[in-house]
């Protein structure tokens, strides 16, 4: 992870949110090449999830909702850790996870045995005012999930797009959670984004729409290139469901921290909109034109954490290896539907910059195109495979008589010679294939 975190800074992956301040806990920013490699990620799950399907319906909602909407939903009342401080350090830590070396103490120590408060619960709602008063008729909260919005809006949505159940809602957003104890990263974080897919069903179907979904998602992540011993689905015992829960599962990662979520799957039931549906005093029931049976829609819900599977992405896909001439080289090996750049147009000198360029110019207007004509050529290559560019396409001096130029691609470090004009469909075929 140190290395991974390392890269990240120096590439202009991801580093801490204010940084020249000396930063603040559970704040990233995402740099030049982060805000592609999440963007890829973002676009590859909208069109899997929404484009690819005439049943899904996107969504892009506020996120400050009316308060009574998290009164509704529980999260008032109930979104709660619980947590302890330490007498000593004055640290505070989730009364569940003090069975870790306390990072105040000497070596061995764990917070566990350190002199500490009794447990209380901590809401994790992070809290706002709107207008220009400060009181209690002025409070609202910045959301913690992206999945209510999507069930306050389900009656418009379904009518203003003519869906049938069942049909689902999609949006990507930020939320925001006011951890007690940021850690590991990206992993968990106090602003963070998610991708939710919320999908209403009959009663009777939700089983069936349970595992299709179930195999969708998992399907999803294999074909980003999760290596296969280091993905793996979890489903929650009954202990540890959601009391309105009939059903949920986590896909986890094997992270260098350990196993951890990157997406659930549940079946929520008709929680949510009956909530709502009592809270609000509207009917947000459907009848069934068939059969004339009005009823409530149950729920099941696919939500991935984006700057988690992001996170997951960079960790499976770095290594170091070594190459020949006895040298080591590190390597992003990044799918190339999500990679922040896709091909790197590096001239062999730079008194070739004019023929060079106008080729960088007709591949831009497909995809993201770094252009790089300073220093050796293999270290060239070699910054290129750090930050995880699929191929690399060099313009020599023979470019000029035999309107060719050399391909590289990352993984296999394999070269071809390619006509110029057929270097677009060269790379598209081969981006597709990938795809």
């Amino acid at each position: 992870m140190e290395e991974l975190v390392s890269l990240c800074a120096r590439r202009g992956f991801i580093f801490q949110g204010s940084e020249i301040y000396g930063g603040i806990n559970g704040f990233w920013d995402y740099g030049p090449l982060g805000v592609e490699l999440k963007n890829n990620v973002k676009a590859h799950w909208w069109q899997r999830v929404v484009r690819e399907r005439d049943d899904v319906e996107g969504l892009d909602s506020a996120i400050i909702a009316h308060p009574r909407t998290w009164e509704a939903s529980g999260h008032v009342e109930h979104f709660s850790d619980p947590m302890v401080d330490c007498r000593t350090c004055k640290r505070r830590f989730r009364a569940d996870q003090v069975d870790v070396p306390c990072p105040e103490a000497p070596a061995q120590r764990q917070v566990s045995e350190c002199d500490l408060t009794q447990a209380r619960h901590f809401n994790l709602m992070l809290k706002t005012f709107v207008g220009a008063s400060e009181d209690v008729a002025s409070t609202a909260y910045l959301r913690a999930e992206t999945c209510q919005s999507i069930f306050t809006d389900f009656k418009r949505v379904r009518e203003a797009a003519r869906q049938k159940i069942p049909f689902g809602i999609a949006q990507i957003g930020k939320a925001f959670r006011n951890e007690i104890n940021p850690r590991n990263f990206t992993f968990r974080s106090r602003e963070f984004e998610q991708a939710e897919l919320e999908y209403f069903v009959h009663p009777g179907e939700r089983e069936k729409w349970f595992e299709h979904w179930r195999a969708e998602r998992l399907r999803f992540h294999r074909e980003l290139g999760f290596a296969e011993e280091r993905l793996r689905v979890r489903p929650h015992a009954p202990n540890e469901l959601a009391h309105y829960a009939k059903a949920a599962l986590d896909i986890e990662y094997a992270f260098p921290f350990g196993w951890q979520e990157i997406e659930g799957v549940h079946d929520r039931g008709d929680w949510d909109l009956s909530r709502h549906a009592e809270f609000a005093g509207r009917d947000l029931g459907v009848t069934d034109e068939t059969t004339k049976q009005h009823f409530t829609p149950m729920v099941i819900e696919t939500s991935v954490g984006i700057d988690r599977l992001c996170l997951a992405l960079l960790c499976d896909a770095y290594a170091v290896e070594a190459i020949p001439g006895g040298e080591e080289r590190v390597v992003l090996r990044l799918h190339a539907a999500v990679a922040p750049i896709k091909v790197a147009l590096l001239p062999l000198s730079k008194k070739l910059a004019e023929p060079a360029r106008a080729i960088e110019r007709g591949l831009r207007a497909r995809w993201n195109v770094f252009y790089d004509d300073s220093g050796n050529i293999g270290r060239r290559y070699r910054r290129q495979d750090e930050v995880g560019t699929p191929y690399c396409v060099t313009y020599d001096f023979d470019s000029q008589t035999d309107a060719k130029v050399t391909v590289r691609e990352r993984d296999s470090m394999r070269q071809e010679r390619v006509g110029i004009d057929a270097l677009l469909d060269y790379l598209r075929g081969r981006m597709e294939a990938a795809d």
